[in-house]
C-alpha cells in the first residue's frame, strides 16, 4: 500500500516539526511548509492525499490557500488548525473549502482521528457517474456538483453542498445535529456550537425561501428532516 502523503502548512516551526514527527511515527509521509506560498508550490508539484493548514500564515493565508487548493482539487481533504475559534472564523474556513476545523490547543490523537475519518470518507466517495439525488423539484448532481430547484440553478459553497447531499440521502429521516456534525463536518458534537444551525439556515434561504413546498424542516429537540409535507 502506498504511503499517505500529507502537506502541513504551519509557520510556527516548533509546532510544525512536532506535528511532522508525530505523523511520521504513524507512517504518514509529511511535507512541511512554513508559509502559504511555499505550501502552494508544494501542492502544485506533489500529489497529496490530505492537507493540514494554519490560518495565520506568511505569504497567502490559510483561507486563501484553502480556496486555491479547492479550485484545483475538489476532493483532497483539508484540515484547518488554528487558534481562531469563533463561529464566524469556522464558517469562513468551511466556506473557503476546509473539510474540518480543529482549534488550538488540541490533543495530537484527536488530529489523528480527524485524519483517519477524512481519508476514510474520501475513499468512500467513489461514486458512479450520473449520481443524481431528487426530492420534489430539488435536484443534486453528485458528479457535476450542480444543484437546481424547479430548474433554476442554485449556487452553494462546498460545505453547503455536503450538508444538502447528506439531508437528501436521508430524506424522510430525522437527523440530529450530532449526526450532521459527525457525517458532514467529522466533528465530535459540541452542544455549544451553532455552526450547524447557521448552515441549515444558509441552505433554507437558498433552496426553500423562494420555493414551495418547503423541504427542510425542524423537529424540535431532535434535529432536521428533509421531506415534502
Amino acid at each position: 500500500m502506498d504511503p499517505i502523503n500529507i502537506l502541513l502548512a504551519e509557520d510556527e516551526k516548533k509546532i510544525a516539526d512536532t506535528l511532522a514527527r508525530g505523523l511520521t511515527e504513524h507512517d504518514y509521509e509529511v511535507q512541511v511548509a512554513y508559509d502559504g506560498n511555499i505550501a502552494l508550490r508544494f501542492f502544485e508539484s506533489v500529489d497529496f492525499d490530505l492537507v493540514i493548514t494554519d490560518i495565520n500564515l506568511p505569504g497567502i493565508n490559510g483561507y486563501e490557500l484553502c480556496r486555491i487548493i479547492r479550485q484545483r482539487n475538489q476532493h483532497v481533504p483539508i484540515i484547518v488548525l488554528t487558534a481562531l475559534s469563533t463561529t464566524d472564523d469556522k464558517i469562513e474556513g468551511f466556506d473557503a473549502g476546509a473539510d474540518d476545523y480543529l482549534v488550538k490547543p488540541f490533543e495530537f490523537r484527536e488530529l489523528l482521528v480527524r485524519i483517519r475519518a477524512l481519508l476514510k470518507r474520501t475513499l468512500n466517495q467513489q461514486l458512479p457517474s450520473g449520481n443524481i439525488l431528487k426530492v420534489a423539484d430539488l435536484e443534486l448532481n453528485v458528479d457535476s456538483k450542480e444543484v437546481r430547484r424547479a430548474g433554476k440553478p442554485i449556487t452553494l459553497t462546498a460545505k453547503e453542498f455536503q450538508l444538502l447531499e447528506y439531508l437528501m440521502r436521508n430524506r424522510n429521516r430525522v437527523v440530529s445535529r450530532a449526526d450532521i456534525g459527525e457525517r458532514v463536518w467529522d466533528l465530535d458534537f459540541d452542544p455549544r456550537t451553532n455552526v450547524i444551525d447557521v448552515y441549515v439556515n444558509f441552505l433554507r434561504k437558498k433552496i426553500d425561501k423562494e420555493f414551495d413546498p418547503k423541504l427542510i424542516h425542524t423537529q424540535v429537540g431532535m434535529g432536521y428532516i428533509m421531506k415534502e409535507k
